[in-house]
């Protein structure tokens, strides 16, 4: 429908392609490693040890070239960097589906770790950013709806293609249609900017008003980013966000079906799923120009704690409690990945804006990388009381909740 409305500006476009973009990019790149790893334990043999580590450097790898995403997109250009990091992707993951040494898996994962990134988060915001002001929280809910859709979609497609064709087949279809579409986007549609088609930014003329509600009044802090309060707290909120939900996400399949059993434990991740993007899209379209930004993230996190909660209740068996928990943490998975780009917007210039968002994003990424292992840990130590993995996951989206209420202007 927004499509149809808007058939003259192109930045719509921009946004569906970055939506597919963000289904690829999070199919093959966040939700597949699960799956790989399953598959690599059950050929090879190798411990869970071994395999979780790769996965862990998939994500590191990962965090050290978004940070760098900037500089790479100023000297060989987004196109390039997409098409390059969707080819290392498709390669990557090829390589986790051919290792038949440990020293393989793990370049096999330096390659898809590197890849994913330059079509996750910051990739999708530094794509739409260009095209959208008073617009952009629509527009980037809109694209990142693609990473739900992502895991919708390749999760059980990945289980289906590696049954009928094989680990290697199945990474070689799917890799390759991928490398296509990315090439062709990247060609006819990320290549082109406002400027070059003579276009505004949202399609029409932003007034005064809304421009001065939407611009930054403060220079980064004397020292650089790393003695800016925003910066500090904007990204210690969304590292700690994401590590709560990585981490409950991780394991919450397995502590569902001792009570749903597994068909239906599926069911409700899945239930999760689509209220993720319920979530990001209601935000979206309804967040006001000129809102407090931190406060919107710090409400979604209550509905993410309360969520937790309501499973802690639940005791394991209380299945409406476990249905309601689910649904309301689902809620908020959205928001946290693309709330914080756009308090960014908000509260920074739009040249410290492209540096700010790779850099907590890269953040986040390093920091949740850890979170399975983590979590693991405290379901070990409290000898399988799952109560204590999901108050886990709701003091760290407190803790996530106070450093955006610390970072708010005064």
């Amino acid at each position: 429908m927004v499509l149809a409305m808007k058939q003259d500006f192109f930045g719509w476009r921009v946004v569906a392609g970055a939506f597919v973009l963000a289904t690829f990019g999070w199919g093959l790149g966040f939700y597949g490693p699960p799956v790989y790893l399953h598959q690599v334990q059950e050929q090879r043999g190798w411990s869970t040890v071994l395999v979780s580590t790769a996965v862990t450097v998939h994500f590191l790898v990962g965090a050290i070239v978004v940070a760098n995403l900037p500089v790479l997109y100023r000297r060989f250009g987004l196109p390039t960097i997409t098409r390059t990091g969707a080819l290392a992707l498709a390669i990557g993951v090829l390589g986790w589906a051919l290792a038949r040494e440990p020293w393989q898996l793990l370049l096999a994962t330096l390659l898809s770790g590197a890849g994913w990134v330059t079509m996750a988060a910051a990739a999708i915001n530094a794509i739409v950013a260009p095209w959208f002001a008073v617009k952009r929280p629509a527009a980037l809910a809109m694209a990142y709806n693609g990473a739900s859709i992502g895991g919708v979609v390749f999760s059980p497609l990945w289980v289906i293609a590696i049954d009928g064709l094989g680990f290697p087949a199945a990474a070689l279809v799917i890799g390759g249609g991928m490398v296509v579409i990315t090439w062709l986007l990247s060609s006819l549609v990320f290549s082109k900017t406002p400027e070059m088609l003579g276009q505004s930014v949202d399609g029409e003329r932003v007034s005064a008003a809304t421009a001065a509600a939407l611009a930054p009044s403060r220079p980064i802090a004397a020292g650089g980013l790393g003695r800016d309060l925003r910066f500090v707290t904007l990204a210690a909120g969304m590292a700690l966000g994401l590590f709560a939900q990585i981490g409950l996400i991780a394991h919450l399949f397995s502590l569902l079906v001792p009570a749903l059993g597994e068909q239906l434990s599926g069911v409700l991740m899945g239930a999760a799923t689509a209220a993720a993007i319920g979530g990001r899209t209601l935000v979206g379209w309804l967040m006001p120009p000129g809102s407090d930004r931190r406060l919107i993230a710090c409400a979604s996190h209550v509905v993410q704690i309360a969520g937790s909660l309501a499973l802690v209740f639940a005791g394991g068996h209380v299945v409406a409690l476990l249905v309601v928990g689910v649904l309301l943490f689902g809620a908020g998975i959205g928001n946290t990945t693309s709330l914080p780009p756009l308090i960014a917007q908000a509260e920074f210039d739009k040249a410290d804006v492209a540096r700010v968002v790779p850099l907590i994003v890269a953040i986040g990424q390093g920091f949740y990388a850890f979170a399975p292992a983590v979590f693991g840990a405290i379901r070990a130590l409290s000898a399988g009381d799952a109560a204590l993995v999901f108050v886990a996951a709701a003091v760290l989206q407190a803790l996530a909740m106070a450093a955006f209420g610390v970072g708010r202007r005064r």
